[in-house]
């Protein structure tokens, strides 16, 4: 195995494609390398070749998640889901942009099923275990989106900066569909530059969760009041991190039957984030 040092951007993109994979704190590359399910020739270090740092509403991708939930500048949104996720050690290593890119706890999916993301044609957790798996968006694929920060910055109206565009997260993200079984719409030769994340008048991230604490989410919700209204979004409730308009639309939740419990959690959650950022009266 190659491993590549680029030290800029330029560089950095220029090396990814024909099956090499970038790597920042290592925290997802690493444990899917080890357990077979990335395999890459040539690995390519990006620290150095993508920005650090908190400056205003922009946010380097290299920007570790410790220090983000410590940084007063960030909304708190963004804060509260950094320091609800994973443990000590792994957010002083793990990168926002690595974050955004998690791919799913599914054990189907980690355990080399032929599932439907695997390029299969069958989704293993429709008929088998799937007390963790998606109440959304689960037509093909029901797999759930496990990162927190996404769901805070789909709240925030985060927009990224790339090797080749600028983008609402929003669009980060797609479902898997039988000509594309991939959840984001980044490039294989694409990076994630930075992120622009707007000052709310107030923002929450809640989160429900085996284990008090370093758990992935069950269910994750985060709200943000601008002055257009109130975003909602969630984490864990489907196979992408999912924008939700308005707590009504909960009704519309597709649960398997092992997943019906989660509509009632993200139902608590949507409702007491909803009542944090309209009794807060400044930005957080």
């Amino acid at each position: 195995m190659e491993l590549r040092r680029p030290s800029n951007a330029d560089e950095a993109a220029a090396a990814l494609g024909n099956g090499s994979v970038a790597l920042a704190g290592g925290t997802e590359v690493v444990p899917l390398m080890r357990e077979g399910l990335l395999r890459a020739e040539t690995l390519v270090q990006i620290t150095d070749a993508v920005p650090r740092g908190i400056s205003g509403t922009r946010i380097g991708a290299g920007t570790t998640l410790a220090e983000l939930e410590v940084d007063p500048q960030v909304p708190q949104a963004l804060r509260e889901a950094c320091s609800l996720a994973a443990s000590p050690q792994l957010r002083s290593m793990g990168t926002v942009g690595g974050n955004l890119l998690q791919a799913t706890r599914c054990w189907y999916w980690r355990l080399g099923f032929d599932c439907w993301l695997h390029g299969g044609e069958r989704c293993f957790a429709k008929d088998g275990a799937h007390r963790e798996h998606a109440i959304f968006g689960n037509d093909l694929c029901a797999s759930a989106h496990p990162s927190d920060v996404a769901a805070a910055l789909l709240a925030l109206g985060a927009t990224l900066r790339t090797t080749r565009r600028e983008l609402p997260l929003a669009e980060l993200y797609r479902l898997p569909t039988a000509d594309d079984r991939s959840t984001t719409t980044l490039a294989p030769d694409e990076l994630i530059l930075e992120l622009d994340v707007p000052e709310p008048g107030a923002s929450t991230y809640l989160k429900a969760m085996d284990r008090r604490k370093w758990a992935f989410p069950l269910v994750g919700a985060a709200a943000a009041r601008t002055d257009g209204g109130i975003r909602i979004a969630l984490a864990g409730v489907a196979p992408i991190p999912w924008t939700l308009d308005g707590a009504a639309a909960l009704d519309d939740a597709t649960p398997l039957p092992g997943t019906a419990y989660k509509v009632e959690i993200a139902r608590a959650l949507v409702r007491r984030a909803l009542a944090q950022v309209d009794e807060s009266p400044r930005s957080s």
